[in-house]
């Protein structure tokens, strides 16, 4: 646009802008004190306007400020009440136009908007673009406005086609829809921004982040990110054998206090850290248990079986509360999140069951009911699949399933639908898990490889070979721990394609894996029926 076209549109009250929508609360702090007559109407406007869609500029973020300035004094003609079209009017915070430019990169580039940022990006290019998630964020448009949301070459009437592409002329369009899962939140060193921000916020008042909400959420990821990059420096604290059999899964409480365990022997073990002693032992049926894990506010332990059933144990009460006969085959793999409980098994299916808890403690906790089931078959060809393991991402949109027949398959949870299959191992996935950013898959499998898909495409990006299968992981998106069939602790670095370190630690194959969210502890469980607690070494 030229500048003096550009000069109008501000002092007419407009801001040149593609009308995509949906980015009030984006600006909302950015703006918060955006008083001054022509930049405060327009935002007033966008605010409570039904129809009223902006964006700025890059020119706002610039440091080019001839599109403020009528630096040749050109004649610009009058605004509608008559005064004289020449330098835009600046809010009083604005010294200059550099000022103003400056203090408007700092907004854009504060820790606030950087946090939000995928909030903004999913109402764009993402699932809330369209559909019912739209319908639930307010961000629909006019039909038209959405790409294919009319087929012009199908229209033979002339007048009919000069119509609609008038509308669409007059609508605008919306942006092309580039993910249908929710975008991850962009991780930054939110310290450093803060404390590079604050002389701007110090010119603001009712600053909606407060510095000491973030700082618990600031030192948990601080301390993520010290433990990965010490991870090689894992050693051993104390073992314990427990069970009789292989350990099959590991659980512990919110206070570290204690830690489930199930095993191919058939039983929950219950030991305490602070006695350093088992304090349960817990049969519900003569086969392998697979895997366990603990309800919020720890009151409740739930075990998969050998035996098709998911079993509930009170461990205020004692007592096997609830048996989920949900399965025509073994259960692999339990997930649980929001009241939602999934379960991966040799029948070919996840299925998805809601548990509704009892109103009085101590009487069955959960009444389930089933909400969806994935069913597993290799694409046009109909032979079923055995799900060998199970996972969640973030936000538990998105499920992974690794089968025995060496697929890899993802889902869309918010529709039970799959959206990616991918062949990637020759024999039985062992274990597979989501990025923290949700936008990769790591897979392991008896075949010996680690395979890294892409979320998006389903696409198979990277592979690397190890001497042996590697059992069970846990990752962070860059490097990876993972438990061997020898028993080692391998890392490895997945930019450099190589392991970096080695560490020996159990006499048989490692077979599942726990760690916390500060990634500063670790227990694993072995075929030598042992579990061990490693410690991080600063």
């Amino acid at each position: 646009m030229h500048m003096s076209a550009c000069l109008h549109c501000l002092h007419d009250h407009h801001v040149y802008a593609v009308p995509t929508g949906a980015r009030r609360f984006f600006w909302n702090w950015i703006y918060r004190q955006l008083w001054a007559t022509i930049i405060a109407e327009t935002w007033k406007n966008c605010l409570d306007g039904a129809t009223d869609f902006k964006e700025l500029i890059p020119e706002f973020y610039d440091e080019d400020v001839s599109f403020l300035v009528n630096s040749l004094k050109l004649d610009l003609g009058k605004r509608q009440g008559g005064q004289m079209v020449d330098d835009v009017d600046l809010p009083a915070w604005a010294s200059s136009p550099q000022d103003f430019l400056q203090k408007n990169k700092d907004a854009l580039e504060s820790g606030y908007v950087s946090e939000h940022l995928h909030e903004w990006i999913d109402l764009i290019f993402g699932y809330k673009q369209k559909g019912s998630e739209a319908i639930g964020a307010h961000n629909v448009f006019h039909p038209l406005t959405y790409e294919g949301g009319v087929d012009l070459n199908s229209i033979e009437d002339p007048d009919e086609k000069v119509a609609m592409l008038t509308q669409i002329l007059e609508f605008g369009q919306t942006p092309k829809q580039l993910f249908v899962t929710p975008h991850p939140r962009r991780i930054t060193p939110k310290f450093k921004s803060l404390s590079q921000a604050s002389s701007y916020n110090a010119s603001l008042t009712d600053s909606p982040v407060s510095p000491g909400e973030e700082s618990f959420e600031d030192l948990t990821e601080e301390s993520r990110t010290l433990a990965w990059s010490n991870i090689a420096k894992l050693q051993l604290h104390e073992q314990y054998k427990i069970h009789k059999e292989a350990v099959t899964g590991i659980a512990v409480s919110c206070n570290g206090s204690s830690v489930f365990t199930t095993s191919q022997d058939s039983t929950l073990k219950m030991f305490s850290k602070e006695s350093k002693m088992l304090q349960r032992s817990i049969s519900f049926s003569n086969m392998a248990l697979s895997s366990c894990l603990l309800l919020p506010g720890d009151t409740t332990v739930i075990s998969s079986s050998w035996d098709n059933n998911v079993y509930f144990y009170s461990i205020a009460f004692g007592r096997r509360q609830d048996t989920l006969m949900g399965h025509d085959d073994a259960v692999s793999k339990i997930c649980w999140h929001n009241d939602r409980l999934y379960s991966g098994s040799w029948d070919s299916t996840v299925k998805v069951w809601s548990g509704v808890p009892a109103e009085m403690p101590g009487t069955k906790r959960h009444q389930f009911d089933l909400l969806a089931e994935l069913e597993h078959d290799v694409s046009m060809t109909y032979l079923l699949e055995k799900v060998n393991t199970i996972n969640l991402n973030a936000v538990s949109t998105l499920l992974v399933s690794g089968t025995k027949e060496g697929m890899v398959n993802i889902w869309d949870l918010t529709t039970a639908t799959l959206l990616h299959q991918t062949s990637c191992h020759s024999g039985t996935v062992c274990d597979a898990a989501f990025s923290p950013d949700s936008r990769h898959i790591l897979s392991t499998g008896v075949d010996g490889c680690l395979n890294v898909i892409d979320v998006q495409t389903g696409m198979l990006i990277s592979s690397m070979a190890s001497e042996e299968p590697q059992r069970c992981f846990v990752w962070d998106g860059n490097s990876v721990l993972s438990g061997s069939r020898s028993g080692e602790l391998l890392v490895w670095d997945l930019l450099g394609a190589k392991v970096s370190e080695r560490i020996q630690g159990h006499t048989g194959a490692v077979t599942c894996m726990w760690m916390n969210e500060q990634c500063s502890s670790i227990i694993t469980g072995g075929e030598d029926r042992q579990i061990m607690f490693w410690k991080l070494q600063y």
